[in-house]
């Protein structure tokens, strides 16, 4: 009950502040074209980046992973009251039901979206295994990343940003990755790590 009622009170605060945020979008080609040739692709966004990101993209007709942790909790429900569908699991609980889940809805042609350094960090590193369903699934990557003029900085493991009222947001999307079956997930997650750096330093301009 505590949940519902947090996630329903996270999802209209965030909805109030939105109506005053000024956005600005980069790279949205990138997006459209894969959606226009009905392509699978996932979003990958680093997790302090997720909360006007997810606010930005409500309504759209994508799942979106999340963490099996309580502290998943608030946020889940929020992001369901905007339309989301849920992929509940992370690397340390429910990992393989989401695997799984993740490569139904990519192999469906569908979207998701995933923070590859959550739930619990380290910060800015992409777990291997993240990448793992996408690869598999032979979808394409898209990068993405928010910049806030001002915002306010959560005292968690990965500053998590909510941006203030009135602020200047930045959304950039990135050109489309393909990580082929062949790549070691190794090198796949490094290279997933320079596009996000790279998007996350241009969204700051």
């Amino acid at each position: 009950m505590r949940n519902r009622l947090g996630g329903t009170v996270a999802r209209w605060v965030v909805s109030l502040l939105g109506l005053t945020w000024r956005v600005r979008v980069y790279g949205t080609e990138h997006l459209h074209g894969l959606r226009r040739h009905g392509r699978p692709f996932a979003f990958a966004l680093w997790h302090r980046h997720l909360l006007p990101l997810v606010w930005y993209h409500r309504g759209d007709s994508t799942s979106l992973v999340v963490s099996a942790h309580d502290d998943g909790g608030y946020l889940a429900r929020a992001a369901r009251g905007w339309g989301y569908d849920l992929i509940r699991g992370s690397s340390t609980r429910g990992g393989f039901g989401a695997f799984r889940r993740m490569l139904r809805v990519l192999r469906a042609g569908g979207e998701i979206a995933v923070t590859p350094d959550g739930p619990r960090g380290p910060a800015g590193v992409v777990k291997p295994g993240v990448v793992a369903a996408i690869q598999i699934a032979e979808a394409s990557i898209v990068p993405v990343a928010a910049w806030a003029s001002s915002a306010w900085k959560l005292r968690s493991w990965d500053g998590f940003s909510i941006p203030k009222p009135f602020a200047r947001l930045h959304v950039v999307y990135g050109a489309p990755l393909r990580l082929s079956k062949d790549v070691a997930r190794t090198e796949a997650a490094r290279l997933l790590e320079r596009r996000l750096d790279a998007v996350s330093e241009a969204a700051r301009c």
